[in-house]
């Protein structure tokens, strides 16, 4: 009796473990420097806070007739905020080729130009209740 309540108990914890996610996680919250004029954070992280402020992203625009900018902003929790742009074709190629999640760095100089933007797309900055194939 006692060796059919441990298999029953082993099944039991084999299901749950089914259920929960698998894989390192590595969250890195939104982080502005305003002295060193660098933010970073990912977007998973700055999306599931538990605050309404904190934030991160970079977008593109492009225009017919060749036009094209981009920009990246950064809040964090605290409120301190950078939004900064470029006209840059290779930082708005970069910002154009980023994906959907991950972690976000860009610089900028006094006059609020973007002055580096960079991507890590990897699969410890995924949200966790992501579909698996």
């Amino acid at each position: 009796m006692k060796l059919v309540k441990a298999f029953g108990a082993a099944a039991v914890l084999a299901a749950s473990a089914t259920a929960a996610y698998g894989g390192y996680v590595q969250p890195y919250p939104v982080e502005v420097d305003l002295t060193n004029m660098i933010a970073s954070g990912d977007t998973v992280t700055a999306r599931y806070a538990d605050n309404k402020t904190e934030m991160i992203g970079c977008g593109a625009r492009r225009y017919q007739g060749g036009t094209a900018w981009a920009f990246c902003q950064a809040r964090t929790a605290k409120g301190e905020q950078i939004l900064c742009t470029t006209f840059d074709q290779y930082l708005v190629d970069t910002v154009a080729s980023s994906a959907d999640f991950g972690f976000i760095t860009f610089s900028w100089n006094k006059s609020d130009e973007c002055t580096r933007i960079g991507f890590s797309n990897q699969s410890f900055y995924l949200p966790q209740n992501l579909d698996s194939n």
